[in-house]
């Protein structure tokens, strides 16, 4: 369980955190900075949903569509805590993992929501409804923070000897992949704003 008495330590005054594990790390480290754009691309998908339940949003995603993405701001920050603490043989105490069973099922929603939508015959621009507009944001935060888990990958590798869960990647992946079917979806009443080479000019 989590208990925050105080919400200032000035433990990291000196520019170092502590990890899941207890171990100290620079806050430059890797794998904390994919845990923090994991954080920031949690943050956006909560616009989301904040906007849409204000009615200002015009999305009209749906009450399923918002479950979706509030089970998906929980697995975020199980993203976060497998992230932080490194790979090891055994543990006193198991940490939470991404499991693969998590990335099946969005792409299972990809598959609903991406079925009735047209074929796309050009790149789309950001924007539409301002629930879409902050869809597309939320996407590219979370193919950042993908990015990230990359770069700790490449880093700390994916053993037991310290490393990274390859999966926080990969759920990464497909959780961008899914964002942009539904800035797609939100906009479905209108249709996609699409580029136009050389901005429409003749």
């Amino acid at each position: 369980m989590v208990n925050l008495t105080k919400i200032y330590t000035r433990t990291g005054d000196d520019g170092t955190t502590a990890l899941g594990d207890f171990t100290r790390t620079t806050k430059t480290d890797p794998r904390l900075v994919a845990y923090a754009d994991v954080n920031e691309a949690n943050a956006t998908i909560g616009v989301v949903i904040a906007t849409e339940r204000s009615g200002s949003g015009g999305g009209d995603l749906g009450d399923d569509v918002l479950e979706i993405l509030t089970r998906v701001q929980n697995d975020m920050f199980d993203v976060g805590a497998d992230l932080c603490v490194p790979l090891q043989p055994s543990y006193e105490h198991p940490p939470l993992r991404v499991q693969a069973e998590w990335i099946d099922e969005l792409e299972q929603h990809c598959d609903t929501y991406n079925a009735d939508l047209p074929k796309l015959r050009s790149f789309v621009l950001p924007g539409g409804s301002l629930t879409a507009a902050h869809l597309h944001v939320a996407t590219t935060t979370v193919r950042r923070a993908e990015r990230s888990a990359w770069q700790a990958l490449e880093s700390y590798g994916d053993g037991t000897d310290g490393g990274v869960n390859p999966l926080t990647a990969t759920y990464l992946n497909r959780l961008s992949d899914l964002l942009f079917v539904l800035s797609r979806y939100a906009n479905r009443h209108d249709g996609d704003v699409l580029w136009q080479p050389g901005g429409g000019r003749t």
